[in-house]
């Protein structure tokens, strides 16, 4: 036994010996510029190294120093396997050397003298032969190198496109490192087996090479080659561990949602056929991003708070906020603040529209027990409760409690809280039983308003936008066409409501031509996705002036747009919302009542609120005679509740009592006629909510 550790000893002094030998010699020829007339690569520098006679005192002095104990190791395992280091493994530990004392041109210089391309075929049998000698017993020739050599090879090439990193020239290294994943790919095609490599350096360089290439090819400019890749190092085996994929996952995601070029979706061909396959960027990002959720709810990694910050951006695009709401119901307890959970699923569940949900979420975190003074939260309940004439009341509560629980000098928190006070109020004015109360809440409305405009100066847009719609349904129109305008350039024609505003203003002004220009000018300005609406009020500022070939030309512009749009994105919720009557209008028109009826009943279902769809429906109704008064009046009733200045919803209601034919209802009847006819004056073309 002690002989054999002698024996051990020796050998490991001789392999030190031959090793520092070489690195002298190596370095003398760097030196003096005979490296080019080396011995090939097949020949062994040991054997050039015992045929010379000598170096030169440079060279010595260089050998003297201290070297790497690393280098020294993989020397002695190459060493150890084929006992001989050839030129191509000692220039690789060379350039490690110098790239590891900060020597990045010198480590190039090294690197560069490696033959690539010569070394690439054996690299490559050594890799398949040795997952073919692991699969089968039999036994068979020898690989041309051994695995120490390959893994020392592959780390030059790494750290070749490393130092072509430091110096800046990015394109070079993403090629020098796309070579890496080019061998291992082509050599082992089915992905890299478990524990491949794992006696030597061969996975951790490859987990870095796989890392690196996105990152060059970004840094060269060029998504494309950056996406390929991204895409390459998660698609392919390289068995990567679990913090690397999500990293790259996390990394790609990121890219895909900022990098300002749009993907083409990627070929998955081992998908199943009912699989899914992003069509965008933004669904490849919502897709990893939801994966890494995933792993992190399966406790795979750890949690990282950006990954939620990124989903909801991409979600938000994608206009999916259910899915949103449902990845934060997902996240185990304690990941996030239960508060800030409540509060951004009440955000992400009022933009999906279920507003109730949201507005329930938020009255549990504003109760007396858990956070009654959270002024984000108390703004967003006045917001949602703002828009449900129902609900008004409460969200004036919720405003003055806002203003209640502001600190000191915040304008524009008071801004917004005044702003949504002053909805709230307008609001709840549709709901006063008598004129009085009615107008008492109008007028707090307008004041609350203005106090929120001269608070910004009036520069917010909201605020603006709001002041001029307040104005217009109480008939101040001069008032309102300023506000319209003043908020068409500050926002400088850059949103559809602001034009939508000022030309239903100017139509309720009889000035048909002048916001049938406005119109125009919308529509030069805007995508033909998002022409619907303005293509709309076009159509009937053109019928008001008479010129209905015009308008049917609008029409059939529009129902392209709307075709359009449900192919695309389906009979989404929003997108209803916006046409929800325009269906039944032309089952009326055409006198199909009973398909018209159903369609102003599914477009009830979807916003119960749409006082043309009642208005229409309660038409339809005593059209058919198969309702009793009551019912039909129900309808008009309803309308009126939500908006008085309706002049059709007069209009229809003086028929019906005029329908009775009783000297009282009669008397209704000329009462509402003469309400109608004194609205029309002063009715827009289109409601201007």
């Amino acid at each position: 036994m002690r002989s054999k550790h002698r024996i051990g000893r020796r050998r490991k002094v001789e392999i030190r010996r031959k090793f520092g030998k070489i690195m002298k010699c190596l370095c003398a020829g760097e030196q003096f510029g005979a490296v080019d007339e080396m011995v090939p690569s097949s020949e062994s520098l040991a054997t050039k190294d015992r045929s010379d006679s000598g170096c030169s005192s440079k060279a010595s002095e260089v050998g003297g120093k201290k070297l790497d104990i690393g280098n020294i190791e993989e020397a002695e395992s190459s060493l150890r396997e084929s006992g001989s280091l050839n030129y191509e493994e000692a220039r690789a530990l060379l350039g490690r050397y110098e790239y590891q004392k900060g020597n990045i041109e010198a480590a190039l210089h090294v690197f560069e003298g490696i033959d690539i391309a010569a070394v690439t075929p054996k690299i490559k049998i050594t890799l398949a032969k040795r997952e073919h000698r692991k699969r089968r017993s039999q036994n068979f020739a020898p690989p041309p190198m051994s695995m120490h050599a390959v893994s020392l090879l592959l780390e030059a090439i790494f750290l070749k496109a490393k130092s072509l990193q430091d110096l800046g020239r990015f394109k070079e290294a993403a090629q020098s490192c796309k070579v890496i994943l080019d061998i291992v790919e082509s050599s082992l095609p089915e992905g890299l087996p478990e524990n491949f490599g794992a006696d030597c350096k061969l996975q951790e360089t490859l987990n870095k090479a796989v890392e690196l290439l996105p990152e060059l090819w970004k840094l060269v400019d060029s998504p494309h080659e950056a996406i390929l890749s991204y895409r390459r190092a998660l698609l392919l085996n390289w068995n990567l561990d679990a913090v690397t994929t999500a990293k790259i996952q996390k990394e790609f995601a990121i890219f895909l949602l900022y990098c300002g070029s749009e993907a083409s979706p990627p070929n998955l061909r081992s998908q199943m056929g009912s699989s899914f396959v992003p069509r965008n960027n933004i669904e490849e990002a919502i897709l990893l991003l939801m994966m890494l959720l995933r792993k992190v709810t399966l406790k795979r990694i750890e949690w990282d708070p950006s990954i939620l910050d990124h989903l909801s951006f991409a979600l938000s695009v994608a206009g999916d906020l259910r899915a949103l709401a449902n990845q934060l119901e997902e996240l185990l307890p304690g990941l996030i603040d239960w508060k800030e959970r409540y509060s951004i699923l009440a955000f992400c569940y009022y933009g999906a529209g279920e507003d109730l949900v949201a507005l329930n979420l938020l009255r549990k975190l504003l109760s007396r027990n858990e956070d009654p003074k959270c002024v984000p939260a108390l703004l967003m309940a006045s917001k949602i409760c703002g828009e449900n004439p129902d609900l008004a009341e409460e969200g004036t509560s919720f405003a003055c409690r806002a203003l209640e629980s502001l600190d000191v000098g915040c304008n524009q928190l008071e801004s917004t809280a005044r702003c949504l006070l002053g909805v709230s109020l307008s609001a709840h004015s549709k709901l006063a039983v008598s004129d009085s109360e009615k107008v008492t809440r109008q007028s707090e409305a307008a004041q609350s308003l203005e106090t929120a405009g001269r608070i910004t100066r009036m520069s917010d847009p909201n605020i603006l936008y709001h002041l001029s719609l307040e104005n217009a349904e109480q008939r101040r129109l001069d008032i309102a066409v300023c506000y319209a305008k003043r908020l068409l350039k500050l926002e400088a024609g850059s949103n559809i409501k602001g034009w939508l505003l000022l030309a239903r203003i100017l139509s309720a002004q009889k000035q048909f031509m002048e916001a049938e220009t406005v119109i125009n000018a919308a529509l030069d300005q805007t995508g033909k996705w998002d022409q619907g609406e303005l293509l709309q009020t076009k159509a009937k500022l053109q019928i008001a002036q008479g010129r209905l070939k015009g308008a049917i030309e609008t029409y059939t512009q529009l129902l392209a747009v709307l075709h359009i749009q449900r192919k695309s994105f389906g009979s989404g919720k929003k997108l209803l919302k916006k046409f929800v009557d325009f269906t039944g209008v032309l089952y009326e028109a055409k006198c199909l009542y009973k398909e018209a009826l159903r369609a102003f009943g599914a477009a009830l279902e979807i916003d119960p609120t749409h006082v043309p769809s009642l208005i229409s429906t309660a038409v339809i109704l005593r059209e058919l005679g198969s309702q009793s008064y009551p019912v039909v009046r129900s309808f008009l009733m309803n309308a009126l509740r939500l908006d008085r200045m309706n002049h059709s919803a007069w209009y229809n209601l003086g028929l019906l009592y005029k329908a009775m034919s009783t000297t009282s209802a009669s008397q209704e009847a000329a009462e509402c006629f003469a309400a109608a006819a004194f609205l029309e004056e002063s009715a827009p073309v289109e409601p201007f909510r």
